[in-house]
């Protein structure tokens, strides 16, 4: 099994110098990312942890963490659906945390 620690690391890496960090609820990040790694197990691949994922990748393309949405989220509301990449000013208070509605179109919504 990945290493969440490991994993938080590499990701950090990648995605804040593009503007994106993680959630500073550290408890809440990391179960989040776990929930990435119990993801790639279960399908092959990081399905976002607050969506249900089909298992067809294709399907599921547009849930494949980072989503599609999370720039449009985290450029209206500062944060992702899961709220686990955020913008600084999120992080540090500056914007209200409001709720980030589902952006995902109720067609591609599995039950």
């Amino acid at each position: 099994m990945m290493d969440a620690r490991k994993l938080y690391e590499q990701l950090r890496k990648i995605h804040e110098p593009k503007g994106y960090y993680f959630n500073r609820d550290e408890a809440r990040t990391m179960e989040l990312i776990e929930a990435l790694i119990v993801n790639k197990e279960r399908y092959g691949y990081m399905a976002c942890p607050c969506r249900l994922a089909s298992g067809d990748r294709e399907s599921d393309k547009d849930i494949i963490c980072p989503c599609v949405y999370r720039a449009p989220d985290v450029a209206e509301f500062g944060s992702c659906y899961c709220n686990l990449y955020v913008s600084k000013e999120w992080n540090e208070g500056k914007i209200p945390r409001d709720y980030v509605p589902e952006r995902r179109p109720p067609e591609k919504i599995v039950f």
